[in-house]
């Protein structure tokens, strides 16, 4: 990229360098020339390609931002406008092909700009004089990509720094065998552990976008962008997590703003001469030019530093996005051996190789029961959603498991101690941000798509829930602090679908102090069942975080 105009040195510097005080000659700090032909066609370029991947490439992200109720936010509504598919889609996968992951509509964008770079060439060659350099658009170019990353980056970083991108395991996680867990859900996990490492890594995303707000700190921010991302673009190839397009779209634009200071930082720290810093800083002349730059980033700093930091904190502390926020039954809450497992009036033995007798059953603190049964399942292999706000979408508890582990959400009328259970897993369902056109913790491929294996489902008619029954368990919207109350979460609840077709069960429970827990009712063919749970005292190895989010 072509080096812009110097700020001219001072005559006490050029004084030192002169007497042989600085290490280098005045010619180092002369101004810069007219920038070469090749400089000027490689920018043409350059602007067309960032341009176009700085701003969104689907309507939906427009109608989104023009539904938004500002009076009554979630932190989804600024978190989906930080993050958002871009480039030209004009053929996507199916035109290069699935190996790409993704990364298609990067080609295409770079034919796209070679094309626009040339025939700007060719337009420009007419005129008569051709312009000597291209500082002004330059300028606006970096601060189009300082701001695009810096928004992107703090949206993305603010999920670990109030950790909930990466959820503490649940008690069905915890009783998963670890073989059974996918590469890339052992590294959530691992993260989801440790959660000030998560928290850190928030900080170091948080201070990198926060750093590219201002210009003087723009060449920090993108060297500490570019070493973070390019970390987690490695992990994400190295566990198969599934989010390398959009932490590799980080990078990119990171290494685009450092370009502009690699010569200098090499001319400085490895040929050690004396270097004086190269910025074009257009004059706002008029009044209100400088009025609006001040009140445009003073504005976006507080929505994305200020609002967006609070709606995230509700968040964490009432309504966690991947973990469901409605309390379970208190009394239930814990892992139970199953001493006793009938269906149809028959009694099964315990045997590790039953496909239908329970093995082990856990009560979630929230609103999910899990029992582990011998029999294979369709794997969900994506990142566990994050926009749905129906509990029963939350699949952080499914996604990457194996092993035969069943995980169902319940409703619970608690007047009747009787549960109504429906199977968390649902083929064809689609988790991505359909605002963002991305998935649900960032990426703009699509590789997390679930397994297309066809589930066996009982005829449950529509109302399988008598409407007694509904009126004891309530609204689940109300059922979370009103401070977590939004536009977005009324809406997008009371479009939800109504006539699911899942796997579904109705268990009456019947328990004292939770010691010991018989279950009855029928199962997803409509068996009878009959078990018997006994509390198990377990002492797991991982002792329990201080730092979990929601209020249960």
């Amino acid at each position: 990229m072509a080096t812009l105009e110097t700020i001219e040195p001072t005559t006490d510097q050029k004084a030192r360098v002169a007497a042989g005080n600085e290490i280098g000659t005045p010619a180092n700090i002369t101004a810069t020339p007219e920038w070469k032909t090749y400089q000027k066609v490689a920018f043409r370029i350059a602007f067309i390609f960032f341009v176009c991947l700085s701003i969104p490439n689907g309507v939906e992200w427009y109608k989104h931002v023009a539904n938004i109720d500002w009076t009554n936010l979630h932190y989804r509504d600024l978190y989906d406008i930080a993050r958002f598919g871009s480039g030209i889609d004009l053929f996507g996968n199916t035109f290069f092909g699935s190996k790409l992951n993704g990364y298609a509509n990067w080609i295409v964008t770079f034919l796209v700009a070679v094309v626009g770079g040339f025939i700007w060439t060719w337009v420009d060659a007419k005129k008569n004089p051709t312009p000597k350099n291209y500082n002004v658009l330059y300028y606006w170019l970096r601060v189009i990509v300082r701001y695009r990353a810096g928004i992107g980056i703090i949206g993305f970083g603010f999920t670990k720094l109030l950790p909930v991108q990466m959820p503490y395991p649940s008690l069905g996680l915890l009783e998963t065998n670890l073989g059974d867990f996918t590469a890339q859900k052992i590294y959530w996990l691992s993260i989801g552990i440790v959660p000030w490492y998560q928290i850190f890594a928030g900080v170091v995303e948080v201070a990198a976008g926060t750093l590219l707000f201002f210009r003087k700190t723009t060449t920090l921010g993108a060297i500490l962008l570019f070493g973070a991302l390019g970390d987690i673009v490695y992990v994400n190839f190295a566990y198969d997590g599934g989010v390398h397009v959009y932490s590799s779209y980080f990078v990119l634009l990171a290494a685009f703003l450092m370009v502009h200071d690699i010569p200098k930082i090499y001319r400085l720290l490895i040929q050690e001469r004396f270097t004086v810093p190269v910025n074009y800083y257009p004059a706002f002349a008029k009044v209100w030019q400088k009025y609006a730059r001040i009140g445009l980033k003073a504005g976006v700093i507080v929505l994305f530093l200020g609002v967006l930091f609070y709606l995230q904190l509700i968040n964490f502390l009432y309504d966690p996005y991947k973990q469901p926020s409605t309390a379970g039954v208190k009394k239930l809450r814990g892992t139970y051996h199953v001493t006793e497992f009938r269906i149809n009036n028959q009694t099964l033995p315990f045997s590790p190789e039953d496909s239908v007798r329970w093995q082990d059953v856990t009560f979630e603190k929230w609103t999910t029961l899990t029992y582990k049964v011998n029999r294979p399942l369709p794997l969900d292999l994506s990142n566990g959603g994050g926009d749905p706000m129906r509990d029963i979408n939350r699949t952080f508890e499914i996604s990457g498991v194996g092993g035969g582990r069943r995980v169902f959400h319940y409703q619970a009328d608690t007047v009747n101690q009787v549960l109504y259970l429906q199977d968390k897993y649902f083929p064809f369902q689609a988790r991505r941000n359909k605002v963002a056109g991305v998935g649900g913790d960032g990426g703009q491929n699509n590789s997390n798509t679930q397994q297309k294996k066809k589930e066996e489902v009982a005829a449950y008619d529509d109302n399988w829930i008598p409407k007694e029954a509904l009126a004891n368990i309530g609204d689940e919207n109300l059922k979370i602090d009103k401070r977590a109350a939004s536009t977005r979460r009324d809406r997008e609840l009371a479009e939800a679908p109504k006539n699911e077709k899942r796997n579904r069960m109705i268990l009456k429970y019947s328990t004292t102090d939770g010691s010991r827990v018989i279950l009855t009712g029928t199962d997803e063919k409509k068996n009878s069942i009959y078990i018997v749970l006994n509390k198990a005292p377990k002492q797991y190895a991982l002792s329990e975080s201080t730092l979990e989010a929601g209020k249960y």
